[in-house]
């Protein structure tokens, strides 16, 4: 799968409790990521989960649904502020499925792909195989 990902795109690997920021900073065409953040959960317990949770959620759900939240409140407020005009997120598929209900139709206008992998604690050149 051939994805055309624009110089300065925002691309952000995520799973249940981290987040690594990339920007691509490839030019004509290629992709080449430079790591930018890695984002954790913060303040889970105080700012619990989005929507309703089943009673049976462990503490860990808890916090993965909190940590998505977070995310994509992030990402809200980075398009809201036009800190990005594209947006590529790759998370697992139980994040994505959270994060991309979350997204707000700024955010989801400026999302040219998605991948439901997690790659997040794989290394910097399968991730740019993975989008290449």
């Amino acid at each position: 799968m051939a994805m055309k990902i624009p110089q300065g795109a925002l691309v952000v690997v995520a799973n249940g409790g981290a987040a690594r920021v990339f920007t691509n900073v490839g030019e004509n065409g290629a992709l080449t990521l430079r790591q930018e953040a890695l984002l954790e959960g913060m303040n889970l317990d105080d700012d619990g989960p989005a929507g309703a949770m089943p009673a049976e959620s462990s503490a860990s759900q808890l916090d993965e649904a909190t940590f998505a939240k977070q995310l994509a409140l992030g990402l809200n407020d980075g398009a809201l502020k036009n800190k990005f005009a594209h947006l590529v997120l790759i998370a697992d598929p139980q994040t994505l499925g959270r994060v991309r209900p979350l997204l707000h139709k700024e955010t989801s206008q400026r999302l040219v792909a998605d991948l439901a992998k997690d790659y997040t604690n794989a290394p910097l050149d399968a991730i740019e195989r993975a989008l290449s």
